[in-house]
């Protein structure tokens, strides 16, 4: 992997403080609303290389969170605005609170029941309680390293089935009960089929392997028996609950996060409950996940 040199950070005025052993970093010293073709470069250089990285007190408009978004690629419509007819990407604000339980408490990369999941996702912090609300992310291509030779070279060839019968439960969940959210749970079913990814993906900027973990998403492992399957997903999800592959950041009102959809897992802690905790997420359409045997 190409890591940004201490010149060429220098080079930008970008001041780069890692806040973990596996992944993560504060950047200060960088204007995010004038980035120009070089500093936009030099930020996705070492978003790649740090997986997630964090402008404390970034205070960006909804509007500037999606220019910024822009500069990283096109901008994802999420499933259910392209089913109200949505046709302009926009921001997405989740709020959880008292009558809106959170439903985001689990390891898992986001929207991987597409054919084509975001590459990136940028998270504003908006309301933030004043106690508990972090969010956690874990290195997948740390989780991928800290495997043994053999187990990599069991699964680096496997596929998994993912769906959205989970996350049509969680909205189910936050949406008043009715025929209106049943229908929309059908259209999401029939819209969005079940897809097949890579157990294993290849980062395409970088080359490195990482797990593709997805917590509720995926169903199975395609060609294994139902009871192998399940073991050895839920190995997998508890490979990654080793802190050594984690960070975790801990909000205050206005800072942005970054991070990497393609090597990442996050969760956001619910310890809040029932305190109100609002913040705005735009993402970055992606690719097909391919591994690196399906492309050679």
């Amino acid at each position: 992997m190409d890591v940004p040199t201490r010149e060429e950070i220098d080079e930008h005025g970008i001041d780069v403080r890692p806040v973990a052993g596996a992944l993560g970093a504060e950047l200060h010293g960088v204007d995010l609303r004038a980035l120009d073709t070089p500093g936009v470069a030099a930020v996705k250089d070492l978003l790649h290389h740090y997986e997630v990285i964090f402008f404390p007190g970034a205070d960006l408009t909804g509007d500037e969170q999606l220019a910024l978004a822009r500069q990283f690629g096109e901008l994802n419509i999420f499933p259910v605005a392209r089913l109200r007819g949505v046709t302009e990407p926009a921001c997405t604000v989740i709020t959880d609170g008292p009558d809106s339980p959170p439903e985001a408490d689990d390891w898992h990369t986001d929207v991987t029941w597409i054919a084509e999941p975001p590459n990136y996702a940028l998270l504003s912090a908006q309301v933030i309680p004043r106690r508990g609300g972090d969010t956690l992310w874990a290195s997948m291509t740390a989780a991928h390293e800290a495997l043994s030779p053999v187990m990599r070279g069991m699964i680096d060839d496997l596929e998994v089935v993912h769906d959205n019968s989970e996350f049509i439960r969680a909205m189910l969940r936050k949406m008043p009960a009715g025929p209106q959210a049943q229908s929309l749970a059908d259209a999401l079913r029939e819209a969005f089929p079940p897809v097949t990814h890579p157990l294993v993906r290849t980062h395409p900027d970088t080359g490195r392997q990482a797990l593709f973990v997805a917590g509720g998403f995926m169903r199975y492992i395609r060609g294994m028996r139902e009871p192998e399957s399940d073991n050895l997903l839920a190995f997998l999800r508890q490979h990654i609950e080793n802190a050594a592959l984690q960070c975790r950041w801990r909000w205050s009102p206005g800072d942005l996060a970054i991070w990497d959809e393609r090597s990442t897992n996050h969760r956001s802690a619910a310890d809040h409950f029932p305190q109100e905790r609002s913040i705005r997420r735009v993402e970055v359409s992606g690719d097909r996940p391919y591994h690196r045997s399906a492309v050679q």
